[in-house]
């Protein structure tokens, strides 16, 4: 049989020999047994269940979700055979004539492999025709989908097992890239295959390079400058909503590069358009949701980018393994910022319980991975339960960046100690608000803040306990019980460290600081100017100008911008649009002399700028922004614009500072008038009148507790629309 299998690899798919565990898959496959694969993206997991197929009798059934997915493989299986018939799909994709051409290619044995959608598998229909044939073997793929674990459940995925048995009983391979051992033993239950042989594959992808940056406000800017100096390079930029990939499809095609969008939202023409648009390289990027991606055999993608971390791991090791799946180059680049993961948690409020704490449990996990200065292939693998030797990978922003690492050998004995003390029953975030001497309700109804260790920690910080707990996790002396929520565990190591405990070295977190852009819109872009002089020379223009006009010099630029222009140099008054913070209105009312300034600065020292970063917006980028503008001018309430467009209280003033901070000017006086105190709004604009700065921080607490924050925000916007613009 050996040789028969390698002879028949040959003939059918032209290759000399297998990779990895395929041989002993296939073989496993063939003996009749029952079989699950655990191979990370790129390791071959189709041909697993493609070979048998070809070698056995009758027809192999493929349970798949992903309709793109499906053409795929059946294309790719055409190409590999004679027989067009060789392989087919049904799916909702199919009229009632293709269909039936389709029972016939089956029915009369040509037919050796055919891909069905969960949800085809349930129509009675199908189920009747099914029985008439003649199955070789079931194979499962995305086999992840059926655990509310796995980063893609699908409750139709629970139904397959009682399906199989009403078709006929026949071996089960299950497939998926990614499955912690929680997952694993998910599929295996619910697919009724306890006993099947599993292979696993290392999920240790060497040639992927790891790295997660800061997200500020110049994320469009920092991508666009990377796919510029990856030119004619293919990759994939994975955003979390429709309108995000929407809106930045149009900024990358403004900025001149060839990109397409691709999310559940577009009709199925369109998305396998764009799909095939990119495996046949007439675009360079897709921007995409996650709908994107599954099962798609594109070896030579260099760069996947989230541009919002995901929601779990899981999710994100399945969507950085379509980079270098051909062994070479893939860099993979998430920006985080803590505040998604909280936008995150609240869309997860109205689910079941159940589902909430799951959702959370993953979204942790997401957070210590982006925020840990440990090796992230070291931290990726064990969330799988692999673990990984080396102390430096060479290959991850940590291990080429380490940080110096401190003594926790005491702290560590302080957190085995307290978690024994509680007999086990508590997680990672209630140990640490308990060591810090938090009162939490929680913490308060146990009566836990009357222990003696209640707020021991308190000389450390939330991010030092944090970095301890999850790194002695890695090390082996904590477990989570996922089963539970997460609760943290002592292992045998654990125990015999608190007897003896051992030098345990570890390194701090990585500080992301937070974007304060949700105060004013152009905070914290985190660049320093890149032109000293220049700034230099702008902050005493602005100075002077703010003399002369007798307003606060914020309001006519702020920071940010002033940075900006120190960066780019923009010498005409469309170049200043683009600076962040500059709309038309600000342009015109202020930009000549600035203008003027930078234009002989950049002739005098020959300065060369770079018109290739400009980061050129969309127009239809603002349409809610023109619809705020409408709606105040017709003087409808703010919190029925924000109700009426799904927008908390606090993101409608986001975009209304965003929108006069560009330079229009609005009038909410209608609003305010209504809504506050006559002595408040005096009060709150005598004190911008005067003050150097409009931070909403410094606001608060030079006005005392007497002013609420929305407060000190409508008049913030009143003032700068009156005075700035």
């Amino acid at each position: 049989m050996k040789q028969d299998i390698t002879e028949a690899l040959k003939f059918h798919f032209g290759f000399d020999k297998f990779k990895g565990n395929q041989k002993a898959i296939v073989e496993n496959v063939l003996a009749g047994k029952d079989t699950l694969v655990l191979m990370p993206t790129g390791g071959g997991k189709s041909l697993c269940y493609q070979l048998p197929s070809l070698i056995m009798e009758g027809t192999a059934l493929v349970i798949s979700p992903l309709i793109a997915l499906m053409k795929n493989q059946v294309d790719s299986m055409r190409n590999f055979s004679e027989e067009d018939g060789v392989a087919h799909f049904i799916n909702s994709s199919l009229n009632r004539a293709a269909i039936d051409s389709v029972k016939q290619d089956i029915l009369s044995g040509r037919t050796k492999l055919l891909y069905v959608a969960p949800e085809s598998l349930t129509k009675e229909e199908n189920i009747g025709f099914l029985r008439q044939v003649k199955i070789s073997f079931y194979a499962v793929d995305e086999a992840h989908c059926i655990s509310e674990w796995g980063h893609d459940f699908r409750p139709e995925y629970r139904r397959i097992r009682p399906l199989i048995n009403e078709i006929g009983k026949q071996p089960v391979i299950a497939l998926t890239a990614t499955a912690t051992p929680k997952v694993q033993h998910d599929i295996q239950k619910n697919l009724g295959m306890m006993n099947a042989t599993v292979f696993k594959s290392s999920f240790n992808r060497s040639n992927l390079y790891y790295e997660v940056r800061s997200k500020g406000n110049d994320i469009d800017r920092e991508i666009i400058k990377y796919i510029k100096n990856h030119e004619g390079k293919s990759g994939i930029i994975y955003c979390l909503s429709r309108k995000k990939v929407e809106e930045f499809t149009g900024i990358l095609c403004a900025n001149g590069i060839k990109a397409l969008p691709y999310h559940a939202g577009m009709d199925s023409q369109m998305r396998s358009n764009n799909q095939d648009a990119f495996l046949m390289e007439e675009t360079d990027v897709i921007v995409a949701t996650i709908a994107f991606g599954m099962g798609i055999d594109k070896p030579d993608v260099r760069y996947v980018i989230h541009y919002d971390i995901p929601k779990s791991l899981e999710g994100y090791y399945q969507e950085t393994g379509r980079a270098g799946r051909d062994g070479g180059e893939g860099k993979c680049i998430a920006f985080y910022a803590n505040k998604d993961l909280q936008k995150l948690e609240k869309f997860l409020q109205g689910k079941p319980v159940v589902e909430q704490e799951i959702g959370k449990q993953l979204l942790l996990e997401t957070a210590a991975y982006a925020e840990t200065a440990v090796c992230r292939r070291k931290v990726l693998l064990h969330y799988f339960g692999e673990e990984y030797a080396e102390d430096n990978c060479g290959s991850c922003d940590n291990c080429l960046n380490p940080k110096i690492l401190f003594e926790a050998k005491d702290l560590l004995l302080t957190v085995l100690e307290s978690i024994e003390a509680l007999k086990e029953k508590y997680r990672t975030d209630y140990m640490v608000n308990l060591l810090m001497g938090y009162e939490t309700s929680e913490i308060v109804s146990y009566k836990h803040n009357e222990l003696e260790f209640f707020g021991v920690g308190q000389e450390e910080d939330e991010k030092t306990w944090n970095a301890v707990i999850r790194q002695a996790q890695i090390a082996g002396y904590l477990a989570k019980d996922i089963e539970n929520y997460g609760l943290l565990k002592i292992t045998a190591n654990g125990k015999m460290f608190m007897k003896k405990p051992v030098s345990f070295k570890i390194v701090k977190d990585n500080e992301f600081d937070e974007d304060e852009s949700n105060e004013t819109p152009l905070r914290g872009g985190g660049s320093c100017a890149v032109d000293p002089a220049l700034y230099s020379i702008m902050k005493d223009l602005r100075k002077k100008l703010s003399k002369q006009l007798e307003v606060p010099p914020f309001v006519i630029f702020q920071d940010p911008s002033l940075e900006a222009m120190a960066t780019t140099y923009p010498v005409t008054l469309d170049d200043l649009q683009n600076i962040p913070g500059v709309g038309a209105g600000k342009a015109k009312r202020y930009g000549s002399e600035f203008i003027a300034i930078i234009k002989k600065y950049v002739e005098e020292n020959e300065i060369e700028r770079p018109e290739d970063m400009r980061v050129r917006t969309v127009a239809n980028k603002s349409k809610l922004k023109v619809w705020i503008v409408q709606s105040i001018d017709r003087k409808i309430a703010l919190d029925d614009i924000a109700i009426s467009k799904g927008l908390e209280f606090d993101e409608l003033l986001d975009e209304i500072e965003a929108i006069v901070y560009s330079g229009t000017r609005i009038n909410i006086d209608y609003f305010i008038n209504e809504a506050m105190d006559e002595d408040h709004i005096q009060d709150i604009y005598a004190y911008f009148k005067e003050s150097e700065t409009d931070r909403l921080e410094e606001a608060i607490k030079e006005l005392g507790s007497d002013y609420t924050e929305e407060e000190i925000r409508l008049i913030r916007i009143k003032f700068l629309s009156e005075l700035a613009n």
